[in-house]
């Protein structure tokens, strides 16, 4: 699995101009599925982005995490995080997962997320999408789930 994630002050995901999703001060998390990802892959991404401390403390240091901070998240599914651009002119998106598993392990990890107890948002899989957000710092991480050997 793939994922950005974002530190925003506020957020909102929209489907045909309506907000469907909607946070204050948290994480955007967009979420790439890969063909080979697995139940192991989803719990690394969750445990990492949950426990992550990128939240400033008094100090300026980045000390909490979302949870510490008592932030929220939105969660996006965004299959073009596996696109390969070495090649050609248009990207390939072969080493993404297809529709039926990404779908099914998205919603998996949406639960997930759940039980943390941190509030999640939620874009709608496989739909067009606008997001809208309000970048705090700018912090922007890039993960990705221990390859598989």
């Amino acid at each position: 699995m793939r994922a950005v994630i974002q530190r925003v002050k506020k957020a909102h995901v929209s489907v045909n101009e309506k907000i469907i999703g909607s946070i204050g001060h948290g994480l955007v998390v967009l979420l790439g599925i890969g063909k080979d990802d697995t139940q192991k892959d989803k719990d690394w991404i969750v445990e990492k982005v949950t426990k992550l401390r990128i939240f400033e403390g008094k100090t300026g240091k980045m000390d909490f995490s979302v949870q510490d901070a008592n932030g929220e998240l939105l969660i996006i599914s965004q299959f073009t995080l596996y696109g390969k651009c070495d090649k050609g002119r248009r990207p390939d998106f072969t080493e993404a997962a297809p529709v039926a598993e990404a779908k099914e392990l998205y919603h998996e990890t949406i639960k997930a997320f759940e039980k943390t107890g941190i509030p999640v948002q939620q874009g709608e899989f496989q739909a067009y999408m606008q997001v809208e957000l309000q970048n705090d710092g700018p912090v922007t991480l890039i993960l990705e789930s221990p390859q598989k050997k």
